[in-house]
């Protein structure tokens, strides 16, 4: 077995390491609005869920040189809101435009001609073809390292009744899209494991 020094000089090797081994990684469809209006749209899939209830998740992002935070983070943390929305497989073509690095006075909504629909209790709109979108409070942010880790207190959830069953999210009706090691991604298929 071969091992590896995570302080390796060349740090896309960590990084390569853990983004792989770490997957599938689910992946945050973030809106935001920034304090200037503009509606913001990016994924990340450094994203997870920390505490079911109440329910809080988090999402990072990296710090640029100069100190200067990517939009998302920054609307989030300006405004204290957020929104995420659950990519699918339908909506992966869309998801990826939004990942282009557009100045801040830009919307990614109207870039990817993705269709916006208020939330009920924060600022940023949903994605409309999301079939769970989760509307977020700031819990807080911390620095780790070059990167910004932001917490967000769900405060509504909105779910398409075709993914239910019985009031519940049923994984067999839904194609969650995860992020795996550098260029790939996967599709849910769940598979029942006799581990009774």
């Amino acid at each position: 077995m071969k091992s590896f020094d995570s302080i390796d000089p060349n740090p896309s090797t960590s990084g390569r390491l853990v983004k792989t081994a770490v997957s599938p990684r689910p992946i945050a469809w973030i809106s935001t609005v920034s304090e200037d209006g503009v509606d913001n749209l990016a994924p990340f899939s450094s994203y997870n869920y920390v505490s079911p209830s109440p329910p809080v998740l988090v999402f990072n992002a990296g710090i640029r040189d100069d100190g200067r935070l990517k939009d998302t983070p920054q609307n989030a943390i300006d405004t204290g809101e957020f929104v995420v929305n659950v990519v699918t497989e339908e909506l992966v073509e869309r998801m990826d435009q939004t990942s282009d690095d557009l100045p801040a006075d830009e919307s990614e909504f109207d870039h990817a001609n993705v269709e916006r629909i208020p939330s009920t209790d924060v600022a940023p709109p949903r994605v409309v073809d999301a079939v769970v979108s989760m509307e977020c409070t700031l819990y807080d942010s911390m620095r780790v390292y070059d990167r910004i880790a932001v917490f967000g207190e769900v405060v509504r959830f909105h779910v398409t009744e075709e993914v239910l069953t019985d009031g519940k999210i049923d994984v067999r009706k839904v194609d969650i899209v995860g992020r795996l090691g550098g260029p790939y991604y996967t599709t849910t298929a769940p598979t029942d494991f006799d581990l009774v």
